[in-house]
C-alpha cells in the first residue's frame, strides 16, 4: 500500500500529537506538523505540495480555489467544527477533495465571554499584573455587573448560553439579530431590542453570530456612535463582524469605555497592531474553542477519519 502524507496545520500548543491516537495510522500514513502559521498562501501551497490529506484547525489557514489550484496532491481536508467559512467549498468538490468536519461535545466560547466581561470590569489581570509588578495597592474602582444590562446580538446556541451566564450574575439581558423575534427572544426569558436600542440601550454589548457576507461589517461606527460612553464592546465570534477601524478609533477617542477582543480579522494579530497599544482594550489570541479538552475531540476525530477514509470508508462526519 502506497503511503500517504498528512499535514497537521497550525498546533500553535504542540499537542495534535499528544491528544489522538495518531500511531493506529502509522502504517499507512507519515504525519508531519506545522506549529506555526504560514506566512503566505504561497508559502502555505509550497509546503503543503506533496501531501495528500490535510488537517487544518478552524480558519487559521485559508482555503481558497487559488491555494487548492496549487495542491495536485490533495484529497482529504478535515477541518476542526463542522463549517469553516475560510475553505472555498466548491473548489473543493471541482479538484474532487473530500471535506470532513469535527464535532464538539460543548461550546467553552460563552465562559471565555464572561471572563473577558469580568476583566474589562472588575480588572482582575490587570491587578494581577500590578501586585506582581509591586505597584501601590488599589488605584482603581471598578465596575459592578450586577442589574447592568447586556445586549447579545445573535441569540442562536451560544448567545442563549451566554444569556443564561449573564442572567446568573444578575444582569438585565437584551437580544437582537437580523432575523431575531421577540417570540424567540420571550421563549429564551430576554428581551427583544431592535439593533438601534441595543446598542443605545447596554452597558455591554457581546457578539455571537456567524461570519458570512450579510454579517462582515455588521457592527460598523453608527452602532458604535449609539453606546454609551460608559458601556463596554466583547467580540468573540469573528474579528470582521466588527468594523475595526470604527472600534480603533472610538477606542482611542474614548467614545466607549473600552472592549475584549478574542478575534480579529487578521490572525494572529501582527505585534505592531495599534489595538495592542491601547490600555482600555482586552485582547486575548482566539482562545475561545482553544481548550485542552476540545483539541482532543477534534483531533481524535481527526484520526477517526482518517482511518475511515483509508479503508475506503465514508467519512463520519463529512461536509463536501
Amino acid at each position: 500500500m502506497t503511503r500517504l502524507r498528512c499535514a497537521i496545520l497550525d498546533d500553535y500548543f504542540n499537542i495534535a500529537l499528544d491528544v489522538a491516537d495518531w500511531p493506529k495510522l502509522s502504517d499507512r500514513i507519515d504525519v508531519t506538523v506545522f506549529s506555526h502559521p504560514f506566512t503566505s498562501e504561497q508559502a502555505a501551497a509550497s509546503a503543503l505540495a506533496d501531501f495528500e490529506i490535510v488537517c487544518a484547525m478552524r480558519e487559521r489557514t485559508a482555503f481558497p480555489k487559488s491555494l487548492f489550484d496549487s495542491l495536485p496532491k490533495l484529497k482529504l481536508l478535515l477541518t476542526s467544527g463542522m463549517r469553516n467559512a475560510s475553505i472555498d467549498m466548491e473548489a473543493a468538490k471541482a479538484k474532487g477533495v473530500a471535506i470532513g468536519g469535527t464535532q464538539y461535545s460543548r461550546d467553552p466560547t460563552a465562559p471565555l465571554t464572561m471572563g473577558l466581561i469580568l476583566e474589562l470590569t472588575r480588572g482582575i489581570g490587570r491587578e494581577n499584573a500590578r501586585m506582581h509588578a509591586g505597584e501601590p495597592w488599589q488605584t482603581f474602582a471598578d465596575v459592578e455587573i450586577e442589574g447592568l444590562t447586556l445586549g447579545i446580538v445573535g441569540l442562536g446556541k451560544l448567545g442563549s448560553k451566554m444569556a443564561g451566564i449573564a442572567k446568573a450574575f444578575g444582569m438585565n439581558v437584551i437580544a437582537w439579530s437580523p432575523n431575531l423575534t421577540p417570540e424567540k427572544c420571550k421563549a429564551a426569558g430576554v428581551g427583544y431590542a431592535t439593533k438601534e436600542e441595543l446598542f443605545a440601550k447596554a452597558d455591554i454589548v457581546t457578539i455571537h453570530v456567524v461570519l458570512s457576507e450579510r454579517s462582515r461589517g455588521l457592527v460598523g461606527a453608527a452602532d458604535l456612535a449609539r453606546m454609551k460612553p460608559t458601556a463596554f464592546l466583547v467580540n468573540t465570534a469573528r474579528g470582521p463582524i466588527v468594523d475595526e477601524q470604527a472600534l480603533l478609533e472610538a477606542l482611542q477617542q474614548r467614545k466607549i469605555a473600552g472592549a475584549g477582543l478574542d478575534v480579529f480579522s487578521v490572525e494572529p494579530l501582527p505585534v505592531d497592531h495599534p489595538f495592542r497599544k491601547l490600555d482600555n482594550l482586552v485582547l486575548t489570541p482566539h482562545l475561545g474553542y482553544a481548550t485542552e479538552d476540545g483539541l482532543r475531540i477534534h483531533y481524535g476525530q481527526m484520526v477517526e477519519a482518517i482511518d475511515a477514509w483509508t479503508r475506503g470508508g465514508e467519512l463520519p462526519r463529512k461536509l463536501a
